[in-house]
């Protein structure tokens, strides 16, 4: 695990992605197990007052911090092109663990309807076989998008 990485604890294990997974060209990384749900973590800072700063630090605290993309300062477009280009480039020489969190992989997006809807957006135009599934953290005015789509009870 590289330098200002967390000590991982074992429920958070199940979370973690290596950084050459989501960095390309950085060092490999031996890790003892695989993660039964990598995530993938952006979060619009701007949503929610101060709420979206908040968030970005403390999932950058719980997990590696190469997984938590503020999307004020990059989009998730350059983030999911990159990745997805690394998982090719990595499962080309023959990466089990990047072709095991490919498939494992989750999405999770904070911020208003409109964040959700461009990270879903954004998805959609990969058009991959198998997409991601995505949860949203609702932190705008309005986040109507969950009860759209019928996600809350």
């Amino acid at each position: 695990m590289e330098e200002g990485s967390p000590q991982l604890c074992l429920p958070l294990r199940d979370f973690y992605i290596p950084s050459y997974i989501i960095v390309p060209e950085t060092e490999r990384e031996d890790i003892k197990e695989e993660p039964t749900c990598p995530v993938i973590v952006f979060v619009n800072s701007r949503s929610g007052g101060q709420l979206g700063g908040d968030l970005i630090k403390t999932y950058r605290e719980l997990l590696n911090i190469v997984q938590v993309f503020d999307l004020g300062e990059e989009a998730p477009d350059k983030v999911l092109y990159r990745l997805y280009a690394n998982f090719e480039k990595l499962k080309s020489e023959g990466d089990r663990l990047a072709e095991h969190i490919e498939k494992k992989l989750r999405l999770i997006v904070a911020g208003g309807d409109g964040t959700a809807g461009w990270l879903l957006g954004v998805v959609c135009d990969l058009k991959l076989v198998q997409p991601p599934p995505i949860a949203t953290v609702p932190l705008g005015t309005g986040n109507n998008l969950p009860f759209s789509f019928g996600w809350v009870g």
